[in-house]
């Protein structure tokens, strides 16, 4: 909460999972200049001491990153719990340096989320027996099941309580399936849906290691029904993922796509040399 907020209002926690926000600023360089050396210290020192007190808080994470185009200047990605937490932080940032300094270019608010199409245990056990002839209660069955359920463990882990890498390249962008009439992802019953992402997801697995995907949910909350983030440690990793999708069915047919961010993560230090301040 905020210096000001001795009352706390009650705590908004999704069910499961995360709230997400992505802050995108330009610098105001007329104010910023009229600041005095020691106004420009005191500044900085703030918006540094901000940053380590939102990664001081429990199930909470914070990226700085300088936009890599003149769609802003810098950008922060905010992971926490209770949104008013995360709503307190974000105005915060937005306004900790002073008055007129940083200007709110786009923002976007998502959740982490479980992806609905993954395999379920009833499949995978339908799977074992059919394809590869193996019989329920026999040691080789069980280990195997045994390493789907803790595969599925770490995956849902790590799809709705993230750790975010500290690979230097990030990448946003918001997105939606089309609802057009020859194009409808809705009108889609489940199994062919199910059947479509499958084969969305064997793209994506074959960057493992190289780009890490953050899919967060925001139908109902923003103006798009997902945001995705890339981390890699190059760009060419993400101009390759991204290009390589486009053929899927699922995105050539049925994606609409919304502005794309470059981001550098950076230490606040380099950020604000790199930004001149």
């Amino acid at each position: 909460m905020t210096q000001m907020e001795t009352n706390p209002p009650e705590k908004v926690l999704p069910t499961e999972g995360r709230h997400v926000i992505h802050l995108f600023f330009r610098v105001e360089y007329g104010p910023w200049e009229v600041l005095d050396s020691r106004q420009k210290i005191e500044a900085k020192t703030a918006l540094s001491a901000l940053v380590q007190e939102i990664r001081a808080t429990p199930e909470t994470q914070l990226v700085t990153f300088s936009v890599v185009s003149p769609k802003a200047d810098l950008g922060f990605m905010l992971l926490t719990s209770d949104l008013q937490v995360a709503d307190a932080f974000a105005k915060r940032l937005g306004t900790v340096m002073g008055p007129d300094i940083l200007t709110p270019e786009y923002s976007y608010l998502s959740m982490t989320e479980r992806s609905e199409y993954t395999t379920s245990e009833a499949e995978y056990i339908a799977s074992l027996e059919k394809e590869d002839g193996l019989t329920q209660g026999t040691p080789e069955f069980d280990e195997k099941l045994v390493g789907f359920r803790k595969r599925m463990e770490k995956y849902g882990k790590d799809r709705l309580q993230p750790n975010l890498p500290d690979w230097p390249v990030l990448c946003f962008y918001p997105m939606s399936k089309r609802r057009a009439p020859e194009q409808n992802w809705y009108a889609l019953d489940f199994d062919t849906r199910k059947a479509l992402m499958g084969g969305h997801a064997r793209v994506g697995r074959t960057y493992s290691g190289r780009v890490l995907q953050l899919i967060t949910g925001s139908t109902g909350l923003d103006s798009m029904e997902w945001g995705v983030t890339l981390f890699a440690k190059t760009t060419s990793e993400i101009k390759s993922i991204v290009y390589e999708m486009r053929f899927d069915e699922v995105s050539a047919k049925y994606a609409d796509f919304g502005d794309f961010f470059i981001g550098l993560q950076l230490p606040l230090d380099t950020l604000f040399a790199r930004l001149n301040l």
